[in-house]
């Protein structure tokens, strides 16, 4: 799971999305992994995650003696509650390509007697035979995708007739950002978003799956993530992404510092708005072999 940007305990000044990403795998070390850990833990404190998440919970309905597979899964806590969903019998594994985050993730499932494990994979190339799956959530890789269709796909296969997905998202394009010259707040939006592999992915998803062979719900979850206001001063993330469409650029110095200016001020007397929508699509297998769609 990459999170959207939510300051960490410490106010972390390196911490940016794209630090979650397999190309940046193994840099910084354990300092880079705890950095990690601690963006993870903070993003889960946020209302609108847990509402986000536990919608999509009650969605994907895991049973007793199912499988379930966490793509992008963190440390692990969605994949610890869908093992207690399916146990004693079920199976639950979490697909993560940090070797620093599987640690914790198992230390952590360990510590709390969860029979969750995890194991190295991307969401394009799972290490699960075809059908093999009934429960699967992803949240906020998509974003990060070069090629999401491919993904979809992967989930459709690894799928058993009947079985559900939930692939929960970011669309960069619903972001608010306020105070600031709207002209510099758009240019500095889109900046950040020509950076990123799929930045509107969440409004792809539904189409995504469907070509993938999947029936979409037709309910789509949605939950916007607001930064609270102080966090923007220990982020770091408004200054480095400003400081990257100056070297681009998309802004010139003095405006990239009226922005930031505009943004600081605005956060240490708690009017600064920042916000991002999340959303969670729900799909299932058709059940061919009984003439039937499940959902």
């Amino acid at each position: 799971m990459t999170p959207d940007p939510v300051a960490t305990p410490s106010g972390e000044s390196g911490a940016a999305p794209n630090m979650f990403t397999r190309e940046r795998i193994g840099e910084g070390g354990a300092a880079r992994v705890a950095t990690l850990v601690a963006l993870l833990d903070a993003q889960e404190q946020q209302p609108a995650v847990r509402r986000l998440r536990d919608w999509a919970f009650e969605a994907l309905a895991p049973q007793p003696g199912e499988s379930v597979v966490d793509v992008g899964a963190g440390t692990g806590t969605e994949l610890r509650r869908l093992a207690q969903a399916v146990a004693p019998n079920g199976r639950a594994v979490g697909v993560e390509p940090n070797p620093g985050l599987r640690e914790e993730a198992a230390k952590r499932a360990a510590l709390m007697g969860s029979a969750a494990t995890f194991v190295d994979g991307d969401a394009a190339d799972l290490p699960f035979a075809d059908g093999a799956v009934h429960v699967l959530r992803c949240e906020r890789v998509f974003q990060h995708l070069t090629d999401p269709q491919a993904a979809a796909h992967e989930f459709a296969r690894v799928l058993a007739p009947d079985g559900r997905v939930a692939v929960l998202d970011s669309d960069w394009g619903t972001v608010i950002s306020h105070p600031g010259d709207p002209d510099l707040v758009r240019r500095y939006t889109e900046a950040n978003q020509r950076r990123m592999p799929n930045p509107f992915s969440a409004r792809h998803l539904p189409a995504q799956l469907r070509t993938a062979g999947l029936v979409v719900d037709h309910d789509i979850g949605s939950a916007a993530l607001i930064m609270p206001p102080r966090a923007l001063l220990g982020s770091g993330v408004v200054h480095r992404n400003a400081d990257a469409a100056v070297e681009e650029g998309v802004l010139t110095r003095e405006e990239a510092d009226e922005l930031l200016a505009d943004a600081m001020a605005a956060a240490r007397n708690g009017t600064a708005f920042f916000s991002v929508t999340m959303y969670a699509v729900i799909a299932r297998k058709p059940d061919r072999a009984l003439g039937r769609s499940a959902g």
